[in-house]
């Protein structure tokens, strides 16, 4: 049986929007690709200490400028790949699944009962960075050494990046969230088969979602990480594709 380029996604049929939805008890809940829409309702989300704190990336705090910035990043990361599994599902019809260096959807939605949407978080799939190399100068190195290596090595090193606005917490839905992204979208259709997790000493919510997805602890991190002026230690988490 041959599938879209798109497979294991789902194609919303009125929009022709592919998405994932979460399994029960959470399929009300979609990820997709970001729309240009979304940006009014990220600083709401990461201005909240209960998200901000725990991120290392967005400034804070976080303006309707830097979302202006970021939304058009990502939405062209998306449709990037999105245009490349279409070309191939165009000329190439009936080819086997092509590998893709990201996952096109990454925005997490709350579907109401009237239909529509509502964004409540994200969840991004990236090389790693080695924060575990506590030398800056080997650990830049690596992170070269990794950014080079070409798709489908299985090799490289991954790693997520997260979050879920402060109403939807304690609901199991980023741990679903990750599972799904990385056992149906990751491993069949980016071949990774190696990630690092890594969550600021404190954070037990993020580190019980990657346990949940099968990372393994590996130890408390000092690597002179300073995030808006404060010296910050990481928990290190470890994940190994194992054939089934």
């Amino acid at each position: 049986m041959t599938h879209s380029q798109l497979y294991p996604l789902e194609v919303n049929p009125a929009t022709g929007e592919p998405f994932f939805r979460l399994p029960p008890p959470n399929g009300n809940i979609i990820v997709t690709p970001p729309r240009l829409s979304d940006a009014p309702y990220f600083a709401p989300i990461l201005n909240d200490p209960r998200v901000g704190r725990w991120l290392e990336g967005p400034p804070i705090p976080y303006t309707d400028e830097h979302a202006a910035e970021w939304i058009e990043i990502i939405t062209e990361q998306s449709q990037t790949i999105l245009d490349k599994l279409k070309a191939e599902d165009t000329t190439r019809p009936g080819m086997a699944l092509k590998l893709v260096d990201g996952c096109p959807v990454r925005h997490i939605r709350e579907v109401l009962p009237d239909g529509t949407d509502v964004y409540v978080g994200d969840i991004d799939i990236r090389r790693g960075p080695f924060e575990e190399i506590l030398d800056s100068e080997e650990r830049r190195k690596q992170v070269e050494i990794n950014e080079s290596k070409a798709l489908g090595d299985p090799s490289i090193v991954w790693t997520f990046g997260d979050y879920i606005a402060p109403s939807h917490h304690g609901r199991g839905i980023m741990s679903a969230a990750m599972r799904l992204v990385l056992y149906s979208w990751a491993v069949p259709r980016m071949g990774v088969r190696c990630m690092s997790g890594y969550a600021f000493v404190g954070n037990i919510g993020s580190v019980r979602v990657f346990e949940k997805s099968g990372f393994v602890f590996k130890g408390i991190l000092d690597n002179g990480k300073t995030v808006r002026g404060e010296r910050r230690r990481l928990n290190y988490l470890e994940w190994i594709y194992e054939e089934q």
